[in-house]
């Protein structure tokens, strides 16, 4: 039986709605696989390991509830259950935290293997996993055995992928649900990207000019000191190995697993709400790929019930309900690693590192990696006191700089324990109290119960001697080591204040000048400022909840207006668009009167959205191509990526920096001014606007431009380490919105508009409705393409439709229907 859905946001999502007749099929028909491979949902069947019968039953969308008499039972299933819904994203996740991707993708992955082994997330894991409690340990390992019934009962009829491939999967271990966690946490690492980056864009810029393109809100003072640290060095010649080493964080970022993710999170308190009980929304916003990363999934027995957000692999609820409390969890930015430069030589056939004036000898190890369809690979590995070396791999590394990573240690770490129990705390303090030992991982957390509720942020943040850690610092001095940890009491957090709700959505969440350094890199602060705006609107319930859900309304052009009728910006624009030639005169004046007017809507059928962001795109372009360019140097590539992860420098010259030596176009005699590169800017987005969507101005959609498609996840691992680029499976789709906006579906600055995330996930608890929670996964439950549950998600995404999530047993045959698997003891 089909579950309860919502209707549709009319004023929202009509045309939404609507465009769902543009979605079209390439590359893979869905369902049209060899269904032989598809694990029964209904029936008896015995599985060794099982103390207890138990049943699993599916709702329209094939979330599963799974009901046991035991909690070792409901693990032991969930184990079955992700493996039967997702079984070759846990072994392309395994094998990527491994850094053994290369023995089923072949040479393409061999330097993202070597990137992942020097990242030490296998000893990271090992860390945690030895560090937790005994009753922790005994859910991994109940979790693996399920896991391993299902890899046992189906190993000759796997996947399409993974069958294709010829690869039979190793057993899974408990210490393997460690490493997916490992691996989660290490895709957060946003600065990770950013340093690499600085260091390519440095060697065209030089460190004197670095400094403006670092992410930097517009209340902060430039990095100049920051940048002095890269003064006198030849990263051109000096740094063998780079751009393989770019090139593997590239990759990462292409499979979404370095910096991608972002979301929205918010609680809504009593006093704020309609019916006088809390609220909570959440969303998680990754690229669109099928299966995403999320799997929801419904656990009851006796002692333990909850449901929410899961990622296969790993037996933990990430965001979800339980009856009482409701949680959601988002990146918090946090900047907990740094890279260190170190100074390299080699003596004696030992390589030697600097420190404080002295050469010392750095650790070494042989690593061998098995590569498809070639003689295994052995290399040396090294590690220096900061780190392991990422680019230790390459042939010239005899002397010059090496890159060091440095990330804080696991051990004595509680964390594993602490997200456990978080899932079986009642309210608001007992939250606190779990959030509180959560130290492996840096998050926003957002909890409420139906009276309370507060706001964590968790992590293991480094003191750093001197220096913030934006870019890589000099290791051969000491200066700039870390000393120590913050005190987690210095951790932000917030409970049940006075303006009625908290908010996070990736921005920065303290004060400059906090009495510890979170992060430098922050996210548009434009969607918690949006979120801000409509919290403080009335009062809030489910129905004003999923509008700003879905809200597609920035605050980005308003603050580009204000820069517009500046005193010192009007008329020297006005001059400017005035010495333009004729023809690009005239377009300058429609667009910056189209800006003018443009209330911020970005609808896919706005044309004053289209010309706005044809705006944004052609400013950076104009800003900075002239220094970085061509669009295919490594130069641009970095900074579209650190405009990806963080607040851009675009916006942060739109909006000041009237000082930038990028306003200069390095390729005129003249210098030019930040109004004349407006005024060029201004012209190049009509232009563009006809290149891309004809000569009538007034028939232009900003859909027509943006739009979605998603792509299957292995295809993507395939284009990401340079095979064929990942067919299309569904799509286009006209889109709304961009990356400043709630229903975020930001693109690649300087490049393209494809929606490159969007809100792969979304939970709304409302303590005051009979069943509180709702769900939205913008995908489908399964990852494997014969299963009817493959991208069943996305129709209800666009149409505003949420399945609703029972937990009073009354309710679960309406959901969950009466046909179920019930799975027994076996022999």
């Amino acid at each position: 039986m089909a579950s309860p859905a919502l209707s549709p946001l009319k004023t929202r999502l009509s045309t939404a709605a609507a465009m769902m007749g543009l979605l079209s099929l390439a590359g893979c028909q869905l369902g049209g696989e060899d269904r032989d491979n598809l694990p029964p949902t209904s029936g008896v069947f015995a599985i060794k390991g099982l103390a207890q019968n138990v049943s699993v039953r599916r709702n329209n969308l094939g979330m599963p509830l799974i009901e046991s008499s035991t909690f070792h039972d409901a693990l032991f299933t969930l184990g079955y259950v992700h493996a039967s819904d997702r079984i070759s994203q846990m072994v392309q996740m395994r094998l990527l935290a491994q850094g053994r991707l290369s023995e089923i993708a072949g040479p393409g992955a061999l330097d993202l293997d070597r990137m992942m082994r020097a990242a030490q997330l296998k000893q990271n894991a090992s860390d945690l996993y030895n560090a937790s409690s005994p009753r922790l340990k005994r859910f991994f390992e109940v979790y693996a055995r399920g896991v391993n019934a299902y890899l046992f009962r189906y190993r000759d009829k796997l996947p399409s992928d993974l069958a294709d491939a010829g690869y039979k999967p190793e057993y899974w271990k408990p210490e393997d649900s460690a490493l997916i966690f490992s691996l989660l946490n290490f895709s957060l690492s946003v600065n990770l990207q950013e340093e690499i980056s600085s260091l390519v864009l440095a060697q065209t810029v030089g460190a004197d000019k670095l400094a403006w393109l670092l992410p930097t809100y517009p209340d902060e003072a430039l990095p100049f000191a920051e940048a002095d640290k890269l003064k006198g060095l030849n990263l051109g010649s000096q740094m063998p190995g780079l751009s393989d080493l770019d090139k593997a964080a590239l990759q990462l970022s292409d499979l979404n697993l370095l910096g991608v993710s972002a979301s929205n999170n918010w609680v809504i308190s009593p006093q704020r709400a309609r019916a006088g009980k809390s609220l909570l929304a959440t969303d998680s916003q990754l690229p669109a790929t099928l299966p995403s990363m999320w799997n929801f999934v419904q656990i009851r027995s006796p002692k333990y019930q909850a449901a929410g957000a899961t990622v296969a692999g790993l037996p933990l609820v990430l965001s979800g309900f339980n009856g009482k409390l409701a949680w959601g969890m988002g990146p918090a930015m946090g900047d907990n690693q740094d890279l260190f430069l170190e100074k390299l030589k080699r003596e004696n056939n030992r390589l030697m590192v600097m420190v404080d004036g002295k050469w010392v000898a750095a650790g070494a190890h042989e690593e061998t990696y098995f590569v498809k369809g070639q003689s295994p690979v052995r290399e040396p590995a090294y590690e220096t006191r900061h780190g392991p070396l990422l680019n230790a791999s390459s042939a010239q590394l005899a002397s010059g700089l090496g890159v060091a990573l440095q990330m804080p240690d696991a051990k004595d770490d509680k964390t594993l324990d602490a997200l456990f129990d978080l899932t079986r705390a009642q309210n608001v303090e007992r939250a606190f109290d779990n959030t509180r030992e959560i130290r492996a991982i840096n998050l926003n957390i957002v909890f409420a119960d139906a009276s309370n509720t507060g706001w964590q942020v968790t992590g293991r943040y480094p003191n750093r001697r001197e220096g913030l850690g934006l870019i890589p610092s000099p290791g051969w001095e000491s200066r700039f080591d870390w000393d120590g940890y913050a005190d987690a009491m210095l951790h932000p957090y917030d409970q049940d204040p006075q303006q009625g709700w908290i908010a996070t959505a990736n921005q920065r969440t303290v004060p400059k000048g906090y009495g510890m350094q979170l992060s430098n890199s922050w996210d548009y602060p434009e969607r918690a400022e949006r979120i801000a705006e409509l919290a403080n609107t009335g009062k809030q319930d489910t129905r004003s909840t999923i509008s700003m859900q879905y809200d597609q309304t920035t605050t980005f052009a308003a603050k580009l207006k204000k820069m517009f009728e500046a005193p010192g910006m009007s008329k020297p624009l006005k001059q400017a668009i005035d010495a333009l030639a004729p023809a690009d005169r005239d377009k300058a004046r429609e667009a910056l009167s189209r800006l003018m007017a443009f209330d911020g809507r970005l609808s896919p059928v706005s044309s004053d959205a289209a010309i706005y962001e044809l705006f944004l795109q052609e400013s950076t372009k104009q800003i900075f191509l002239d220094e970085l360019g061509p669009e295919s140097s490594p130069a641009w590539k970095a900074l579209v990526q650190t405009a990806d992860l963080s607040y851009s420098p675009q916006a942060d010259h739109l909006l000041g920096r009237e000082d930038s030596p990028y306003w200069d176009d390095v390729k005129t005699p003249q210098k030019e001014d930040k109004p004349a590169i407006l005024a060029r800017s201004l012209a190049a987005a009509i232009s563009a606007g006809e290149s891309q969507l004809g000569a009538d101005h007034k028939a232009w959609q900003w859909g027509k431009l943006h739009q979605y498609t998603w792509t299957s996840q292995s295809a993507q691992l395939t284009a990401a380490i340079g095979g064929s680029k990942a067919s299309v499976i569904k799509g286009p789709m006209a889109a709304g919105g961009d990356h400043t906006t709630l229903n975020a579906s930001g693109f690649h600055w300087g490049q393209d508009f494809n929606a490159a995330v969007i809100p792969a996930m979304r939970m709304i608890v409302d303590f005051a409705q009979q069943e509180p929670m709702m769900a939205q996964n913008a995908a489908g439950q399964s990852g494997n393409p014969a299963s009817p549950h493959f991208a069943d998600g996305i129709e209800p995404w666009v149409k505003g439709q949420y399945m609703s999530v029972p937990m009073q047993p009354e309710n679960f045959e309406k959901v969950y229907g009466k046909q179920r698997l019930t799975l027994t003891p076996g022999k």
